[in-house]
């Protein structure tokens, strides 16, 4: 199994402390983003990673052999060159086009902005089919990333649910939502071919496109894995209040 990391963005919410850096690189007691989220891949057993970079990579290409040489890992660096004029879904593409043609594989794609409980990790690693973390408990708001599900059904120990996304996107409404894709998700290697048609469809469609839109797309084609976070707690970095409350998780994580 791979670890695709996306790193391209430009972080211009967190500004200043995204000026000189990607936002992976942001560090938490002593630690950066990308070594904190490539360890908890690392306890899900995934030793292989690629990491998509843009804005400011050369400090990403400067740390991925110290990460190499002290986690005793591997690193693919692939640049989106179009990553200010373009979105998560040419980011993704890169990487999941290379492992079809290049080594087909399960992999596990995750925002490089994102800090988790290890556990989640860990979860979506275990399954069997393509899968993506549902937040099912904490309140949504207008930035949420929102899914609707119809025919779910879910499994005894209500930790996974199965069905077809109906709806996804931020400009959902909350009351209907079945919860939020919190940008941690897996391709199995049998759906990565499909996969990548709808990116390119997609991306044909609108470069800007986020790359989460396939999987409704993907949903009606084979089964998904919602794996329901159930209150284990997690962040997306997208501005000043989302790096506070980052830091506090960390704290909370590692104490």
């Amino acid at each position: 199994m791979i670890g695709v990391i996306l790193s391209a963005g430009m972080g211009t919410r967190l500004m200043p402390l995204t000026k000189e850096i990607p936002k992976p690189l942001l560090k938490i007691n002593n630690v950066t983003l990308l070594e904190r989220m490539i360890k908890n891949c690392m306890n899900a057993g995934i030793m292989e990673f690629i990491l998509i970079v843009g804005y400011n990579k050369e400090k990403v290409y400067d740390i991925a052999p110290v990460l190499e040489e002290k986690l005793d890992i591997s690193i693919r660096i692939i640049e989106n060159t179009e990553y200010d004029i373009t979105n998560t879904s040419v980011s993704t593409y890169l990487a999941s086009s290379f492992i079809e043609k290049e080594n087909p594989d399960d992999f596990i794609l995750i925002n490089g902005d994102n800090v988790v409980d290890p556990e989640i990790i860990e979860r979506i690693a275990e399954t069997g089919n393509t899968s993506l973390i549902v937040d099912n408990f904490k309140d949504l708001n207008e930035e949420s990333f929102k899914l609707i599900l119809s025919d779910v059904k879910t499994s005894g120990d209500g930790s996974i649910a199965n069905g077809t996304i109906s709806q996804i996107g931020k400009e959902i409404d909350i009351s209907s939502s079945t919860g939020e894709f919190i940008g941690v998700s897996k391709v199995i290697k049998e759906d990565v071919a499909r996969f990548n048609e709808i990116l390119t469809d997609l991306i044909s469609e609108d470069r800007q496109n986020y790359y989460d839109f396939a999987y409704k797309t993907l949903s009606c084609d084979t089964k998904i894995d919602y794996v329901l976070t159930n209150g284990l707690k997690w962040t997306e970095i997208d501005d000043h209040n989302d790096w506070e409350t980052a830091n506090k998780l960390v704290d909370e994580f590692e104490n």
